[in-house]
């Protein structure tokens, strides 16, 4: 038996050799690029990454050595054997995909500069033991193409290396693989839509059920492709989707449908009902401030899904735009272990026209890739299409329903009309003159300050200043009093826009772009239950300079409006994000990420790490501040989640910082600018626990009606 060594156990009593280990990883890594024809290429890079554990250095390292350098020996006998793909993967399967650089490197970290000098130590007994197969590639058009096809059979590598060494230590493979089969979800799918399907009653429900049935048969029926779902508000899109992507995915072969929402404030709703039909161990809510501990009372089942957070082994994901595309570009092993998970699957990109403009060409050219070059079908989804065909470069974009112009004169439900100028206070009496309104503001001090205007009786404030359980339990009662008939007066920022659930009889929108005002707009008369004349959508401005991020689609807006009868008409639309596209040119990849792999940066080749750290979809530098305030409105389960906040605070104060931990929290967490945070440690209202966590002290800092009240940098002032 060889004496070189991969693992000792962490009980000193059982040893996995470096050939067990290169030959189980290598196995599941063909396993897992099997579905993008990638097999060989994925055994070969996964025999080939541990090889420099054939040193004595290694083997010193393994019983309290010093680190070595293990990976270098591979990606250079893969380098001979006419692999370049596999070269970067196995260099980089611990340290995260380096930057390419020059053929001429001779320092620093780069792919050439560590080729040029070699390993450090003689790995020659690897030929004793292993033999490298020959393999074959795929053809690729072009560096973007070899760039996404790299991290690939990167996320295929380490998710191998992975799962073979935590089989090891644990001394048996851990289970895993979280949920059902596509049919049998879809079986569950279609009980709970069979209603829907029967006897309709009313005219909105009869279009909704029309709806879903054009989505079941293009799911059966259309091929593998690149598809748009253009449905207006309270069409029964999400329920429509999942049945087109269940249907296509059963008709397919696919293998996991993943759900793309843009963010993680209207993620829960979509989780909490594709839970319900589908059961909760079939669904994975993944996202920054995702509660797996949430997900379901089963044991089992949580723990499951906790590891399929680490690889999206399930069959329904959940995940924002942040954790999609980011773990796409990026160039660390733990965000790309999932991407191979991508292959042959369907993609759900909700609300399609939220994705984010200064990285929308290098998030389209991915979807792209992973549909022409990874058997993926990908589906635009919204009510507000964005007009994105024309960046696809040939590849078709085919509409689901593509009578829209027919479904939007026959749901719309509302009547936009501008209202000029108004001041806080004058919007507020507006408001006061009904029993339910909404008013959505550009700003969270806006939000708050007219709030405080509002009658007492049924007033609601909704901001990025509430923690998420605060802002769940606000919207609760909110849909209570809506549905008893009971005055109902919310102040909100756009927060409330996209996949919130309510369903007011009239709402204001501070001016903005007209995908958000159209967003707006679908929290009024959402179940159809008034005239569309009666139900009215009042855009105005506020006295004052607009801020910058905003004043572009305001502009356009105000442009549209002028060119069109109707703003809210599809043809207005078009005309917006036209506009809007044209206006931003260059500014639609405003990092060069495109270039910077196409062409490189600055004389480095493949610029992995570089551009990894470029594209960063969140640029504003905010810092997170955990309240321990529980969301519950009162009773029992308010003082169960007062205890369980107590012991999160003095665990995280323990220095126990763990990725689950750090989940939980995301549930109280408030996002400020660091010199706010910086002004409540200096007043004692914060601490920092270990691992730079923001608490809390002064729980009365954070108002059960607004949130949490920030003092200004002049001193004790509050502001909003």
């Amino acid at each position: 038996m060889s004496e070189y060594l991969a693992h000792i156990s962490d009980d000193k009593t059982r040893t996995q050799t470096v050939r067990e280990h290169l030959e189980q990883t290598a196995q599941l890594a063909g396993e897992f690029a099997r579905p993008f024809g990638a097999e060989e290429a994925a055994r070969q890079t996964a025999m080939a990454h541990d090889i420099g554990k054939f040193t004595q250095g290694f083997q010193a390292r393994l019983r309290g050595g010093p680190k070595v350098d293990h990976s270098t020996a591979g990606a250079v006998e893969l380098l001979k054997a006419g692999n370049p793909y596999g070269v970067f993967c196995a260099a980089g399967h611990h340290t995260g995909l380096p930057d390419g650089g020059n053929r001429r490197d001779q320092e620093g970290a780069t792919l050439w500069g560590r080729l040029n000098r070699g390993a450090p130590e003689d790995y020659s007994p690897w030929k004793e033991e292993i033999q490298l197969s020959t393999t074959s590639l795929p053809p690729l058009c072009g560096n973007f193409e070899a760039a996404f096809f790299t991290r690939m059979l990167y996320s295929c590598l380490v998710d191998a290396d992975f799962l073979d060494t935590e089989a090891f230590m644990a001394g048996q493979p851990v289970p895993r693989g979280a949920g059902e089969d596509i049919p049998v979800l879809l079986q569950k799918l279609r009980d709970y839509t069979a209603p829907w399907l029967q006897k309709p009653e009313g005219e909105l429900n009869q279009r909704r059920s029309a709806i879903l049935r054009q989505c079941i048969q293009r799911g059966r029926e259309g091929k593998p492709g690149l598809y748009s779902l253009t449905v207006p508000t309270g069409g029964g899109k999400t329920i429509s989707s999942l049945s087109f992507a269940l249907e296509h995915a059963a008709a397919h072969g696919k293998r996991r449908v993943v759900y793309v929402i843009p963010y993680t404030s209207i993620i829960e709703q979509t989780a909490d009902t594709f839970r319900k039909i589908l059961g909760a161990k079939n669904v994975l809510e993944h996202h920054s401030s995702a509660n797996l501990d949430q997900s379901s009372d089963d044991d089992e089942t949580k723990e499951r899904l906790r590891l399929a957070a680490e690889n999206w082994d399930a069959p329904i994901i959940v995940t924002t735009n942040v954790q999609f595309f980011e773990s796409l570009f990026s160039n660390r092993s733990s965000r790309c272990r999932k991407n191979h998970r991508l292959a042959e699957s369907v993609l759900i990109f909700d609300e399609a026209q939220m994705l984010p403009l200064p990285y929308l060409l290098p998030c389209l050219r991915a979807i792209r890739c992973l549909v022409e070059g990874y058997g993926a079908t990908a589906v635009l989804c919204t009510a507000t299409q964005p007009s994105l065909e024309k960046f696809f470069d040939g590849l078709p974009v085919e509409e689901i329903c593509p009578n829209v112009q027919e479904l939007y004169e026959a749901l719309r439900r509302t009547t936009l009309r501008r209202g000029g100028e108004l001041t806080l206070a004058e919007l507020a009496s507006l408001m006061e003159s009904r029993l339910a309104a909404l008013s959505i503001v550009n700003s969270r001090a806006g939000a708050v300050e007219l709030f405080r205007l509002l009658p007492e009786e049924g007033r609601f404030c909704l901001t990025t200043l509430m923690t998420p359980a605060h802002r769940r339990q606000v919207l609760a009662e909110i849909r209570r009093r809506l549905s008893a008939g009971l005055p109902c007066r919310v102040a909100a920022t756009s927060l409330v826009e996209a996949g919130v659930d309510l369903d007011f009889p009239a709402v204001y929108r501070e001016e903005a772009g007209l995908d958000s005002i159209l967003q707006a707009a679908g929290r009024c008369n959402r179940e159809g239950k008034n005239p569309p004349e009666q139900s009215l959508v009042t855009t105005f401005s506020l006295p004052g300079r607009i801020a910058d991020a905003l004043a572009l689609g305001r502009g356009l807006f105000r442009e549209v409006a002028g060119e069109v009868e109707d703003p809210a008409s599809p043809e207005a639309i078009r005309l917006y994000f036209d506009k809007l596209h044209d206006f931003k040119g260059n500014a639609l990849d405003q990092k060069g990420i495109l270039e910077a792999i196409e062409k490189g940066i600055g004389g480095c080749e493949m610029p992995f790490a570089q551009v990894a750290k470029d594209f960063q979809l969140i640029q504003s530098e905010t810092r997170q501040i955990l309240v321990p305030l529980p969301g519950s409105a009162g009773g029992q389960e308010r003082k169960k989640e007062e205890q369980a906040l107590d012991a999160l605070v003095s665990a995280l104060k323990a220095g126990n910082c763990s990725r689950q931990l750090l989940r939980r929290a995301g549930q109280y967490m408030v996002s400020v600018y660091p010199s706010h945070l910086q002004a409540l440690l200096d007043t004692g209202a914060c601490v920092l626990a270990p691992g730079d966590i923001a608490i809390l002290e002064d729980t009365a800092r954070y108002d059960q009606a607004v949130g949490l009240s920030l003092p200004s940098e002049g001193g004790e002032g509050l502001f909003f």
